[in-house]
């Protein structure tokens, strides 16, 4: 078995988008059964993760109609099932090192387009409590949502 220790954690940002009653987006992973998860997305060279969290809630969502309103202090990282090593991005990275925004969506549910971008992440979404999010995470993702899930709650009462 190859040693992926020595691979590095590729950054990202990772967007937990609040709706008007304090419940957050969740978007169906397209072709992966019962995998919902929250929008998330590499960062460009040279990107602030501010901007990044915003373009990719565009990407990912089809809408820009949000605003930040939380950044959760610490970078999080997790690291890839052995199933996904040396196969997700190429074989390149270990895992993913991820800054999480909390956002206020400002739209309306119609505002949510999930094929706007050439390659869609989601074939479906829903609006769930945000103590639900580790329930519903893959297994290898799952401390991160119970850390947003309890870091993030003070942002479901705005």
């Amino acid at each position: 078995m190859t040693d992926h220790s020595s691979l590095p954690y590729r950054l990202n940002v990772g967007a937990v988008l609040f709706g008007p009653d304090g419940r957050v987006f969740v978007g169906k992973r397209i072709g992966v059964p019962d995998a919902w998860q929250l929008p998330q997305g590499g960062i460009d060279a040279g990107e602030d993760p501010r901007e990044a969290v915003l373009r990719e809630l565009l990407e990912e969502v089809g809408t820009g109609k949000a605003e930040v309103i939380g950044e959760h202090p610490c970078w999080l990282e997790y690291d890839l099932p052995p199933s996904l090593l040396g196969v997700a991005w190429g074989g390149k990275y270990r895992g993913q090192k991820q800054k999480w925004f909390a956002l206020k969506f400002l739209g309306a549910d119609e505002d949510i387009q999930l094929n706007a971008h050439e390659h869609p992440e989601f074939e479906d979404w829903k609006w769930v409590e945000l103590a639900e999010l580790p329930a519903l995470a893959v297994a290898f993702k799952r401390e991160i949502y119970e850390i947003l899930a309890r870091d993030f709650a003070v942002y479901a009462k705005l």
